[in-house]
């Protein structure tokens, strides 16, 4: 396999998190809705708010990346919700599929051999697409850990 080819094929695999951890669909699967706003002693955040927050973040990567136009964000304000539960259940639910939409947006991005990965992307300054894809994943990886780690805390990690 060519090398950019691979690098594509790793990055794809990356934004999945599927090798050395795990994975954010394993990491909110059967979150029950009595405990997704619950925030332990000595925790920040509740499950909501680090899902919606991974949504957010991930959201604004890839707008940055392909939108004709990016204005950047108030941090951290337009990137955490405020209360730690959802507004509806249908919240919690519709903020995993804009992830796994987005997340998958990000994946043909990263497989899109008409991106020249090294370049730096229009609407930044110096950040590549490269860096972009890397961002994202390692933010998802950083989130997700700490997602598995809240479910131990609250009795519902396998």
């Amino acid at each position: 396999m060519p090398t950019d080819e691979l690098l594509r094929a790793q990055l794809v695999n990356l934004l999945d998190s599927k090798d050395a951890h795990a994975t954010f669909d394993a990491a909110v699967k059967g979150i029950p809705a009595t405990l997704r706003g619950a925030v332990p002693d000595g925790w920040e955040y509740s499950a909501w708010q680090l899902v919606e927050h991974l949504r957010l973040a991930q959201a604004d990567i890839l707008e940055f990346c392909v939108g004709a136009t990016y204005r950047e964000k108030k941090w951290p304000a337009a990137y955490w919700p405020k209360r730690p539960a959802p507004p509806r259940t249908a919240s919690w639910t519709a903020s995993i599929a804009r992830f796994r939409r987005d997340r998958a947006r990000l994946q043909r991005l990263a497989r899109d051999p008409r991106i020249d990965l090294a370049a730096t992307v229009p609407n930044g300054t110096d950040q590549t697409y490269l860096r972009e894809l890397l961002l994202a994943a390692d933010h998802t990886a950083y989130h997700v850990g700490q997602l598995v780690a809240l479910r131990k805390q609250l009795g519902i990690w396998r």
